[in-house]
């Protein structure tokens, strides 16, 4: 039984591999400086790039959270995400309202994907 950590740093990994299963950190953009949905879009972005990194895809998304700093962002980033994800294979997922850790982050996304 291995675990396998992808971009681990001093606080945490970006991937950690277990048993088949593909754990992302929560994901927020690294230009945060556009609104929901362009956060969004990067943010997802990056998500594709470190499932591929792990030998994974979002057609195998397990489960996803989404956290909006203000639910008013729901339909913007609902609009990204409904273009991004696998209609054939959509996982379960929330959608929350939080404060996230900085003001200027609209949205964040964690998900967990087969590999």
């Amino acid at each position: 039984m291995s675990i396998v950590r992808h971009q681990a740093g001093s606080r945490m990994s970006q991937v950690v591999v277990h048993n088949g299963i593909a754990y992302l950190a929560g994901q927020v953009a690294g230009d945060a400086s556009g609104g929901a949905a362009e956060q969004t879009r990067n943010i997802l972005a990056t998500i594709d790039a470190l499932l591929a990194a792990v030998g994974t895809s979002k057609a195998k998304l397990l489960t996803a959270t989404v956290w909006l700093a203000d639910m008013a962002d729901f339909a913007a980033m609902n609009q990204v995400w409904d273009a991004w994800i696998d209609p054939a294979n959509p996982p379960a997922r929330a959608c929350v309202e939080a404060r996230l850790a900085y003001p200027q982050f609209r949205v964040e996304v964690m998900v967990v994907a087969a590999v």
